[in-house]
């Protein structure tokens, strides 16, 4: 009887257990139902509070410095323009050209400097006393022959190879005619104010070293001439000229005509 009694009371606490555990579970769930509703509503505010707040903004102002007392200068930090400035238009140059349309000449046997230059020769001579006789000094004279005449001609740089006479001529004359084209300096007469057919007659001598000397020029303008001198001096040493197997100085012409064209 007793052991009932027991087992009934057991029974009994376990029930009242058992309802305080899920009043327990009952109210824990109340509660987290409350704070997620207190926590959402919280978030709410604060959103709609960043909404409503005002900021501050700052707008730059003028600034204004004042310069030598009264006089005031304004300067606009937020109102300006950039200045490009403008391309000048360059217009082409339209550059004279020196066009050489004649090539150099090969002198003959009555052909001198003074015909070529137009220099005058006396027609006679004062009268020689015969009476007196001067004391003869032998003179070592330098032999000169005409280009035309010579048994081997100058050889002008890069015509080594050619074999004959006839091609050593073609080719030095060649040669002198693209060192004049690209040497001769256009603008002398463009400066000048020069047009039309210019001609500028030129002589020098090969020696017989291959240096070449004694240039002579004669043109229409003396800056002409200047610059015709400056292109012969250009012309580069050659081996000289050969009459009898011995080195003899050479004359050579070098008329230099040309147009100037706008």
């Amino acid at each position: 009887m007793s052991h009932l009694k027991k087992n009934h009371e057991l029974i009994r606490q376990n029930e009242q257990t058992v309802k305080k555990s899920q009043k327990h579970d009952a109210n824990l769930q109340k509660n987290s139902i409350i704070y997620f509703q207190i926590g959402l509503i919280v978030c709410l505010l604060g959103a709609y509070g960043l909404f409503e707040m005002k900021f501050e903004t700052t707008i730059p102002k003028e600034v204004v410095m004042k310069i030598d007392g009264d006089q005031f200068t304004e300067v606009s930090v937020d109102k300006f323009k950039v200045y490009v400035e403008p391309k000048a238009e360059s217009k082409p140059k339209t550059e004279k050209k020196v066009l050489l349309i004649k090539k150099p000449i090969i002198v003959d046997d009555d052909y001198t400097i003074n015909k070529a230059l137009g220099i005058d020769t006396p027609d006679s001579a004062e009268p020689v006393d015969t009476d007196f006789v001067p004391a003869v000094t032998k003179i070592d004279e330098e032999v000169e022959v005409d280009f035309i005449k010579v048994e081997q001609v100058p050889i002008y740089p890069g015509c080594e190879k050619k074999k004959t006479n006839d091609d050593k001529r073609k080719c030095m004359s060649d040669k002198l005619t693209k060192l004049i084209q690209k040497k001769f300096n256009t603008g002398v007469a463009d400066d000048l104010g020069l047009s039309g057919k210019q001609v500028i007659r030129t002589q020098f001598k090969i020696d017989k070293t291959g240096h070449v000397t004694d240039v002579k020029v004669r043109g229409t303008h003396p800056e002409l001439e200047k610059e015709a001198q400056r292109v012969i001096n250009k012309i580069p040493d050659m081996t000289p000229g050969k009459q009898r197997d011995e080195s003899v100085s050479v004359i050579y012409a070098l008329p230099i005509v040309f147009k100037v064209q706008n």
